[in-house]
C-alpha cells in the first residue's frame, strides 16, 4: 500500500483512494465509509496502563514539532502535551469511519486491551 504523498490534494475521494494510506493531516475533517488505522509504537499498553512515547512518533510528523524544546523547558508540561496529542490523533483517526474502523496495533498488549474493551461493549445486557 502506498502513501498519499504523490497524489492529488483530493486523494481521499479519488477513485483509487482505497489503495492509499494517509495520515491525520491529510484526512483531517473528512469522513469515510470505512477507515483503517495503524497504531504505532508511540502508544502501548503496559502493566494495565496506556503509555505514550513521543520519541516513537514518526520524525516526519509535524503535530509534535517543538515538543523536545518544550520538554527541555518544562518536562511535565511537555510530556502532558505530547500525551494529549498522541491520544487525540488516534481518537480522531478511529472516528473517521462512518460504517466501521479497522485497527492494527504494533503493540500486542494494546491489541489485547482494545479487543477486551470492544468485547465488553458488545456483550448483551
Amino acid at each position: 500500500m502506498s502513501w498519499n504523498l504523490n497524489n492529488t490534494s483530493t486523494w481521499a475521494i479519488d477513485s483509487d483512494s482505497v489503495q492509499e494510506a494517509g495520515c491525520i493531516h491529510t484526512c483531517q475533517g473528512l469522513e469515510f465509509d470505512y477507515v483503517g488505522v495503524i497504531i504505532g509504537d508511540d502508544i502501548r499498553y503496559i502493566d494495565g496502563q496506556l503509555i505514550t512515547d513521543y520519541t516513537k512518533r514518526a520524525k516526519t510528523d509535524q503535530s509534535l514539532k517543538g515538543i523536545s524544546k518544550l520538554i527541555k523547558a518544562d518536562k511535565l508540561k511537555g510530556e502532558r502535551m505530547a500525551d494529549e496529542i498522541i491520544r487525540n490523533t488516534y481518537r480522531i483517526l478511529m472516528t473517521r469511519g462512518l460504517k466501521g474502523c479497522f485497527v492494527y496495533c504494533t503493540d500486542k498488549g494494546l491489541e489485547g486491551y482494545l479487543r477486551k474493551r470492544l468485547e465488553r461493549l458488545s456483550l448483551p445486557e
